[in-house]
């Protein structure tokens, strides 16, 4: 056996301190935990050998390191304005990841649920109720994020292999019983805060200003000035060159690992 470093050895000497410290100062109060970016995910799964197709991908393979990539994610819901963004986003052939939440939207718009997946959108996990996962007991992380799982597969027939922690907040706790339950955590690089404005013109420039290579844009379909500024968003960043993707094509070769956290 060779003496050298692996590339995923490489990958995750160079890339996963930065990301760790990024994490840090990126989210207040949450506590320091290892990251993983989309460009160590890829490394790690080409020297794997990985094929890393992501199931109802929508826009089919997208190879990462060569495209312009960035990944569209919607957290809290489904709500009312969800038809009208799966319109747009059909109209634009722009695949998306759904960070759903249970409580009064999975269980209230279940349709809207089933119409998400059908339309090749990744469906994934936001929690039941909402809590910050790093402040509640073991047996509450456990079911806030189980009872979401059981849910949308009851509707969709697949179980969500992604989860987003509310506020990003996430520990060592959270890790393992998402890693219990099959979940790798998700967290962004860009928000538009739009939980604070209705603003459809500035949560779209706040958005294009973050957006970046291999980022993923954090945005929330239930909010009024939201779903309006979808359309400039997706026509601007296609002017910039921005391939649209999910989160696990934003992966591929590497798929999402459970228990891991992967964040730009």
């Amino acid at each position: 056996m060779s003496g050298k470093p692996s590339l995923r050895a490489i990958a995750r000497a160079v890339l996963v301190p930065l990301a760790a410290v990024s994490l840090t100062l990126g989210l207040t109060g949450c506590s320091s935990v290892d990251t993983v970016s989309p460009e160590t995910a890829r490394a790690e799964g080409a020297e794997a050998g990985s094929l890393g197709k992501a199931r109802r991908g929508g826009s089919g393979a997208v190879d990462c390191e060569k495209a312009k990539c960035i990944a569209l994610t919607f957290d809290a819901g489904p709500g009312p304005a969800t038809p009208r963004l799966l319109d747009t986003l059909k109209k634009e052939r722009v695949p998306a990841t759904f960070f759903l939440l249970g409580k009064r939207h999975i269980e209230r718009y279940p349709d809207t649920v089933r119409r998400i997946a059908d339309e090749g959108h990744e469906v994934a996990n936001h929690t039941w109720s909402h809590p910050r996962l790093t402040d509640v007991s073991d047996d509450r992380i456990r079911e806030e994020l189980d009872r979401p799982q059981r849910a949308i597969e009851k509707i969709t027939g697949h179980r969500p292999r992604l989860m987003r922690p509310p506020q990003g907040r996430t520990d060592e706790t959270v890790s393992k019983i998402s890693k219990e339950l099959g979940l790798a955590q998700v967290l962004w690089s860009v928000t538009a805060k739009d939980y604070e404005t209705n603003d459809s013109a500035l949560i779209e420039q706040r958005t294009l200003e973050g957006a970046d290579r291999d980022g993923i844009i954090l945005l929330h379909d239930i909010y009024p000035g939201t779903v309006p500024a979808v359309p400039g968003i997706i026509e601007q960043l296609k002017k910039q060159g921005f391939t649209f993707v999910t989160v696990p094509q934003l992966l591929a070769p590497g798929v999402p690992v459970p228990g891991e956290v992967y964040r730009p």
